[in-house]
């Protein structure tokens, strides 16, 4: 059995999610990208009139005694993206596999 190819789909699906990346960028000349850390303190800080105050401060920031660089902020977060992706997609794959095989069983019962 031959597999249909895909290549278009997947190479027009490719540079839509390029452009979806890019045009915001070239869209909003001077525009500002803000976190939502800064816009959750701006909001907090409408609502109750006073400036936010932190609960706590982050674990590593304690262990290091100050703030962390913001290279070592991104990897954290690429590292933490990247366990979350590979346990959804190990996950999802034992789920495919089981049902191929109970597939598999079912038939070998007939």
């Amino acid at each position: 059995m031959k597999a249909k190819s895909n290549k278009g789909l997947v190479i027009g699906l490719l540079v839509l999610c390029f452009l979806i990346a890019l045009v915001p960028l070239f869209a909003l000349k001077g525009a500002e990208f803000g976190g939502s850390d800064d816009a959750g303190r701006v909001m907090v800080s409408e609502v109750t009139g006073t400036e936010y105050e932190p609960w706590f401060t982050p674990v590593l920031e304690t262990l290091l005694g100050g703030e962390l660089p913001g290279e070592v902020e991104s990897l954290m977060f690429c590292l933490q993206t990247g366990l979350g992706v590979g346990i959804i997609a190990f996950v999802m794959g034992r789920l495919v596999e089981r049902k191929k095989w109970t597939d598999k069983q079912e038939q070998g019962e007939k």
